[in-house]
């Protein structure tokens, strides 16, 4: 079950984003165009203290665009794939 953004932000469960290391960065370092560099982004997020609480707000959310804990889009669903298929592998 997926929550929305304002029960997260009612129930402070986003306050690790006072702890992140993009706080005041440029936004578009996070989101860029298609075919840039992520690197300067994945670099910021690798040194984050709250990186596994980013990444799995991402997952959590769907985030469909820009670096989240360190990861893109793609590299985010394969990881919800991942968790999907192993959860259909504890059912059967």
């Amino acid at each position: 079950m997926h929550r929305s953004l304002i029960d997260a932000l009612a129930v402070d469960d986003l306050a690790w984003q006072d702890y992140s290391n993009c706080r005041g960065a440029d936004a578009d370092l996070f989101f860029p165009e298609r075919g840039a560099s992520t690197r300067k982004a994945k670099a910021i997020c690798n040194a984050c203290q709250v990186k596994a609480e980013c990444l799995e707000f991402a997952i959590q959310q769907s985030e469909k665009f820009g670096i989240w804990g360190g990861l893109s889009e793609r590299e985010r669903r394969r990881i919800r794939k991942e968790r999907a298929l192993a959860a259909r592998r504890r059912i059967s």
